[in-house]
């Protein structure tokens, strides 16, 4: 018994544009031709179909199905695959995690889970939300749970004082805001312990995490804001408290 190309798809569950770009690639051979020119195809076609129609199915590749003979048990590919699919079953099922943190939270979608799954970066002010979000991008896994920790610990007014400080804000009171966020500092220090090394586990390391630092503070503050930093770093005691404060510092 032979069968049309027309038949052959319908019998297989595909289409005949697909069995055409089987023939195409090399995937299928093509089969005899009729005396009319019709092409004739057999039992052994219709296995073959079937054969790549399961192995898609299970997410091998074409060029995979390929490679692999057809009474041959395809073991080391299918322990390959295996892998690959479990690897995207642990994703998917941290994507499920993080949307339904993001159902039951109002947290913007372009931070990681730590910070998704409290509401404080929504209330944040542009610049600090910014701010934050770049701070997702440079910090490791524990650099990231102490500064998510720390985002959940309501402000000082003398921090809210920096959100609002103006680009022309004079000297005296650049100084005086610096001094007194000097206390508001050492204090999330000593709550939030994991600050200190808040950069340690950093993927690109320290040295590029404080450039990143660096540059977003240029970018996303004004003049005004950015020396009250600049005054608090040097009153620090410790030069390597960056990102104790809600703006990084």
């Amino acid at each position: 018994m032979t069968w049309s190309t027309r038949e052959i798809a319908e019998l297989a569950g595909t289409s005949l544009r697909t069995v055409r770009h089987y023939h195409d690639i090399g995937l299928l051979d093509e089969p005899e031709r009729r005396s009319n020119g019709y092409k004739q195809y057999t039992v052994a076609h219709l296995v073959r179909l079937l054969r790549i129609k399961r192995l898609t199915a299970l997410g091998f590749s074409l060029t995979q199905i390929a490679s692999i003979p057809d009474h041959e048990h395809p073991r080391d590919a299918l322990q390959a695959l295996d892998a690959e699919l479990v690897a995207t079953i642990e994703r998917l099922q941290q994507a499920r995690v993080e949307v339904g943190a993001l159902l039951r939270r109002t947290a913007t979608t372009d931070l990681p889970l730590p910070f998704a799954e409290a509401d404080v970066p929504a209330e944040l002010p542009d610049p600090d939300r910014s701010f934050v979000t770049v701070m997702s991008t440079i910090l490791g896994p524990t650099g990231l749970g102490a500064y998510a920790d720390m985002l959940q610990q309501d402000p000082d007014a003398v921090a809210l004082e920096l959100d609002d400080l103006p680009a022309d804000a004079d000297e005296q009171t650049r100084r005086d805001l610096a001094e007194r966020l000097v206390p508001y500092v050492r204090a999330l220090h000593v709550k939030h312990p994991g600050l200190d090394g808040l950069s340690t586990d950093a993927p690109r390391g320290q040295a590029h995490a404080a450039q990143t630092i660096a540059r977003a503070i240029n970018d996303l503050y004004n003049p005004a804001q950015i020396d009250v930093m600049r005054r608090l770093r040097a009153l620090l005691v410790q030069p390597e408290e960056n990102g104790a404060a809600r703006s990084g510092l």
